[in-house]
């Protein structure tokens, strides 16, 4: 078990960019920046016994500051707050407060804004070399993307022995607000990338979330018997979706709210691996990477739509304009709490 942490060589806003790198016993190795809490790399032995990467991402740090790469807002392998997913008409009230958001999608607010918490440095607060640790810390002041309060974030990033990597947040603020957070990684299990119809997927969740023309969540649960977003046995990603748009959607797990509980496994044939993905959070979304539209990734590879899967965990979204979801306003004397867990095994 091992952390060893290199200078990029870049500053942002005065602040260093460090690269973090776990590694365990058995090879596997999580590269992580803490600009934007980026899981850069994670390498894993397949059931061939080569190593291999998991994740889409850039070989050179700068790529991620590219201009073009930011106008497409892939979120390559960031976390993403104070609000994951869209808040409609970028607009919430708490306490009879009214607060405006930027409409960076459509009418809605989508992962928090117009520069996030995916395009901040954040500070390396503590390493453990015996668990293969790092936690990250940012502090978003009272007023950032007109969300109230001063929040301060504490992220840890932890490598077992078993190939886990989890994820644990922690949160506090001054003032009661929004909060909804959750990591971005692109994920492809075959060997060479490319097309992700194939990987079989199965999620824990007998209802989803409807969404308006926008992607949106409405507040209404619908179950996914006889439907295809029924995923509730393995089946190809590919096998009834629409070609033209996949999969976008936010499910609701079968789960008691706040237990730690088995979310989503995928798994490809050619690599034998299985990402299995457990999580404290009541949903998961399933975004199949329909606009994913990226040059030069790992390799020179441009990355196109339906390269990838994400399974986003975390709270409803829209939920601080629905009454009836579980909440996501934090409150002074709450302490917000989160784990994800992605678990690399090999395919019995």
């Amino acid at each position: 078990m091992s952390v060893q942490q290199t200078t990029t060589g870049k500053f942002i806003d005065g602040e260093e960019v460090i690269a973090i790198e776990l590694t365990n016993s058995r090879g596997t190795c999580v590269k992580i920046f803490n600009y934007g809490a980026i899981i850069n790399k994670f390498i894993v032995k397949n059931a061939k016994g080569e190593m291999q990467d998991i994740v889409l991402g850039f070989d050179h740090f700068e790529q991620y500051l590219d201009e073009e790469y930011l106008k497409n807002g892939a979120y390559l392998g960031a976390i993403i707050g104070r609000y994951a997913n869209r808040i409609k008409d970028g607009h919430f009230t708490i306490d009879g407060e009214s607060y405006q958001l930027a409409k960076n999608t459509g009418t809605d607010c989508l992962h928090g804004g117009l520069v996030g918490f995916d395009k901040k440095v954040w500070d390396i607060v503590d390493v453990d070399d015996d668990q293969s640790l790092v936690t990250l810390e940012y502090e978003s002041i009272d007023g950032e993307e007109n969300f109230p309060g001063n929040l301060v974030i504490d992220l840890t990033f932890e490598l077992t022995e078993n190939d886990e990597l989890i994820l644990s947040y922690e949160a506090e603020t001054d003032q009661a607000t929004a909060v909804n957070l959750t990591h971005h990684g692109y994920f492809n299990l075959a060997p060479n990338g490319g097309f992700i119809g194939k990987h079989k997927q199965q999620i824990f969740a007998s209802n989803y979330l409807e969404q308006d023309e926008n992607y949106c969540v409405t507040g209404k649960l619908i179950p996914v018997e006889d439907t295809p977003l029924d995923f509730t046995q393995p089946k190809e990603i590919d096998k009834d979706w629409n070609p033209d748009f996949g999969y976008d959607q936010t499910f609701v797990l079968d789960k008691i709210y706040g237990d730690l509980s088995l979310a989503s496994k995928t798994n490809d044939a050619e690599s034998g691996l299985t990402l299995s993905v457990y999580t404290t959070e009541p949903v998961a979304h399933l975004y199949t990477a329909k606009y994913l539209r990226v040059k030069n990734g790992k390799g020179g590879k441009d990355y196109n739509g339906f390269d990838a899967f994400c399974i986003e965990t975390q709270h409803h979204p829209n939920a601080v304009n629905v009454a009836e979801f579980p909440t996501t306003i934090l409150r002074p004397e709450d302490l917000y709490t989160q784990t994800t867990i992605y678990k690399v095994s090999i395919n019995k």
